[in-house]
């Protein structure tokens, strides 16, 4: 019975032994984080191994990452992957369909995005380029006629539309005078030129007796315009300006004109032409209407295309990217705190199982040892 006793106390020496000293072993991997000296020299095995050896550590886990799990190969089995292909599919057909849907305006995108004060850039930028093309242009035909510029074509409509031009100011004409404000109109320029003329205005207001100098002159007014003759009139003097217009040069016409009218008509008409208020005002979801169902049949091939460019280039990538100097740089970040935290929180369990097995051979070798002692007694 004592020599039972004898192997069991054993035993239990061995697994303690065992078992505390695979667990500061464990511990002694970590801790201290720091050396520690004592009579100014270092103690043996301070710090522990992971925080005397962290940069070797870095490098290692860089050239793992890069050699063994983040490897090119690897990454373009993944790229090729139809259920990765898929995932990216549907990734982009959700975020387009936010675009397609949102009724945010374009400022308001743009805003969010970080993108300020862009309504009033793209004005600036509008009125920029049209400067810089109108000087462009002007420079380009210094010296050229005004009819060298102009196509048979518009020649012709121009030609064609003077009579109808002429035609019109008749019409409107008439239509004014006719009208209670155009005989108002009339009748002040009349009283303020029979008063200039002193004698000779008085002398007819006299020979006209109660008779309205007005209801004289303005059925002869309109009458003169409804004459054809009038309209062969404007229309011949329209015909001569027209002519002279088109011979005078690109720099004459505009000196006459003026750059800065000439450039605020081209303005005017490109800001009619492009509303870049209301442009801005618009939601995203209206600017891209249009483009929805093309977009549809687009984002597949596009999602494909890119994944092949990817592939193709993945090597060249992996390289600029330096995969192995980030890894290495983040861990040398670390505090070895979390480091630590890092190590216990993968292989918290195998370190316990290591001090298990340790308690486990201790136990095993102070049985044998115990029965060794027995038989040498």
């Amino acid at each position: 019975m004592e020599q039972f006793i004898t192997i069991i106390i054993m035993a239990v020496i061995g697994a303690v032994i065992g078992g505390v000293t695979n667990h500061l072993a464990i511990k002694m991997l970590f801790h201290p984080y720091e050396a520690k000296y004592l009579f100014r020299k270092r103690i043996p095995f301070t710090p522990g191994l992971i925080p005397k050896r962290r940069d070797e550590l870095a490098v290692q886990l860089g050239k793992t990452v890069v050699d063994h799990l983040l490897t090119p190969e690897s990454l373009k089995r993944k790229l090729k992957d139809p259920a990765f292909h898929q995932i990216l599919l549907r990734m982009a057909n959700d975020g387009l369909e936010k675009v397609f849907t949102t009724r945010q305006t374009l400022a308001e995108v743009l805003d969010a995005i970080g993108i300020k004060e862009a309504q009033d850039k793209t004005k600036n930028a509008v009125r920029k380029l049209v400067e810089k093309k109108y000087i462009e242009f002007m420079t380009s035909k210094s010296g050229e006629s005004l009819s060298s510029l102009l196509s048979e074509g518009t020649k012709q409509k121009v030609d064609q539309v003077i009579p109808v031009i002429a035609k019109q100011i008749c019409e409107k004409a008439v239509e004014y005078f006719e009208s209670e404000e155009g005989k108002r109109r009339l009748e002040r320029m009349i009283d303020d030129f029979l008063m200039k003329k002193g004698m000779l205005g008085n002398m007819i207001q006299m020979f006209l007796g109660n008779t309205k100098v007005i209801d004289k002159v303005q059925p002869e007014i309109i009458k003169f315009f409804k004459h054809e003759g009038t309209s062969e009139l404007f229309e011949s003097l329209i015909e001569k300006e027209w002519k002279k217009l088109q011979e005078k040069t690109v720099d004459e016409a505009e000196e006459f004109i003026g750059r800065e009218t000439m450039l605020e008509g081209i303005q005017s008409i490109v800001d009619r032409t492009i509303s870049v208020d209301t442009l801005f005002a618009k939601p995203v979801s209206e600017l891209v209407a249009p483009a929805h169902s093309y977009v549809q049949k687009v984002v597949p091939v596009v999602v494909e295309k890119a994944g092949d460019f990817l592939v193709e280039r993945i090597d060249s990538l992996m390289s600029q990217l330096k995969l192995e100097d980030i890894v290495r740089e983040q861990v040398e970040s670390f505090s070895v705190e979390r480091i630590e935290e890092l190590i216990l929180g993968i292989s918290k369990r195998e370190f316990k199982m290591i001090t298990y097995l340790g308690a486990l051979l201790g136990g095993i070798i102070g049985v044998v040892q115990g029965v060794i002692a027995l038989f040498i007694a």
